[in-house]
């Protein structure tokens, strides 16, 4: 009687067959694997942009020209703020003028034509007259006649423009914080220099509405 144990299987064994594997390119002649380049492939190296590349400054040979470049560029930003200041603009300004309020009264001043202006030529005229002391009395009295009428006369105009510089001011800037003295001052001493030396330059017409 035949063992179970003993039972071989009816079924014929399988042989594994190997699978086969991806290689990565051709052989050669020699048995070893090329390996394919990415051209090959069909692949593209992506290119560094070169758009918006800023071209770097040469570095200095030596200290001397290191130390000229650097009072050139100095020299260049200097101007700049020179003539940015002159034309008004808020971030080339000192803190003195900075601010829409100023900037206000500076037209307000720079759109008249004030008194103050002849102020200083009037008192250089009268310190002439004081200093020579073989002119006639009836001059000095003139002279110094002349000057009391253009004290009173600025004071009046100086007045006249802090009064136009509170309305307009409470009209267009009601939560400003600015303090109308300060304001005032800021106007008076704009208002008794040249006009062709004011710093920020006017940048109203005479006669121009504000």
């Amino acid at each position: 009687m035949p063992s179970l144990f003993s039972r071989k299987s009816a079924e014929p064994a399988v042989a594994a067959t190997p699978e086969p594997t991806e290689s990565s390119g051709p052989e050669g002649a020699s048995g070893k694997r090329q390996t394919l380049s990415k051209r090959d492939l069909g692949k593209t190296t992506p290119k560094r942009t070169v758009a918006g590349r800023r071209v770097a400054e040469p570095p200095a040979a030596n200290r001397r020209e290191a130390s000229k470049k650097m009072r050139e560029r100095q020299r260049a930003e200097r101007l700049e703020a020179r003539e940015g200041m002159a034309n008004g603009e808020e971030r080339y300004l000192l803190a003195r003028d900075k601010g829409p309020e100023r900037r206000l009264v500076r037209d307000i001043v720079d759109s008249r034509r004030t008194i103050g202006t002849f102020f200083f030529g009037t008192t250089f005229l009268v310190m002439l007259v004081g200093f020579n002391r073989n002119l006639n009395p009836s001059i000095y009295f003139a002279a110094n006649a002349l000057f009391g009428v253009m004290a009173v006369a600025t004071a009046i105009d100086s007045f006249l423009i802090s009064r136009t510089i509170k309305r307009l001011v409470k009209e267009r800037f009601p939560a400003s914080t600015e303090k109308l003295g300060r304001l005032y001052f800021y106007a008076i001493m704009r208002a008794i220099s040249f006009r062709f030396i004011r710093n920020p330059k006017p940048q109203v017409k005479v006669g121009a509405t504000v």
